[in-house]
């Protein structure tokens, strides 16, 4: 089963709780076996270097202890794929999703060029991606709302390489965001009495800019 992603407002939930899921799925005829692990503050790093696009980021001084389940193998960096932190902050990254040809144009994709010895040009990173999003927001945010600031921030600096949808929840608000392009990204709060069931595929059919660029009730984006 490809990715498909679960959202439950928490007035559309039994018990009034804020609810997210996703499946995480693997290639043709290979299964990718996970793993479940707590990251205490002392063992998150400070400084990170991507294993797929060698982006490097430092980071803050005061994470918070998190749990995720990453892959077993780490042939392709963290992959945290689904966590929570000590404060009640979930995260699932990513759905993957795809945009036209015409957005990519206006905005590419933040892709690693291996250095070329022979013309002696250096190595230029890429952009974050779903193997390094919840390690690098997770342990430093304290609400689902602080989650996409910072995720935002992230984007605009370094880009990424891929289209994502990413989860952000807590106890009181679920967010969705999706990647548009290099830098570009929109989010939606999900309506506490709804619920959202999205493959993989560009989910946010509605977006109020007006609301996105004064109080940011309901959604938020990019300049």
């Amino acid at each position: 089963m490809s990715c498909t992603t679960i959202l439950v407002g928490k007035k559309a939930s039994y018990d009034g709780s804020t609810i997210i899921a996703r499946d995480d799925d693997s290639g043709s005829g290979r299964y990718d076996p996970k793993k479940f692990v707590v990251v205490a503050p002392q063992e998150q790093p400070r400084h990170y270097r991507s294993v797929l696009s060698h982006v490097e980021i430092d980071l803050p001084d005061n994470p918070c202890r998190y749990s995720i389940v990453p892959n077993v193998l780490p042939n392709r960096g963290i992959l945290a794929e689904a966590g929570v932190n000590e404060r009640n902050v979930a995260m699932s990254a990513t759905e993957t999703i795809a945009v036209n040809e015409r957005v990519l144009a206006a905005d590419p994709l933040v892709v690693l060029q291996p250095a070329d010895e022979a013309d002696g040009k250096p190595e230029v990173p890429g952009g974050i991606g779903e193997e390094d999003i919840i390690t690098l927001i997770l342990p430093y945010v304290s609400t689902a709302r602080e989650g996409v600031k910072r995720l935002a921030e992230l984007l605009e600096t370094y880009g990424t390489y891929e289209s994502n949808g990413i989860i952000i929840s807590d106890v009181d608000e679920i967010w969705y965001v999706e990647t548009i392009g290099g830098h570009h990204w929109i989010a939606r709060r999900v309506p506490d009495d709804k619920c959202a069931i999205i493959p993989n595929q560009l989910g946010i059919d509605y977006f109020d800019f007006d609301d996105a660029f004064s109080d940011a009730r309901e959604f938020m984006c990019s300049a």
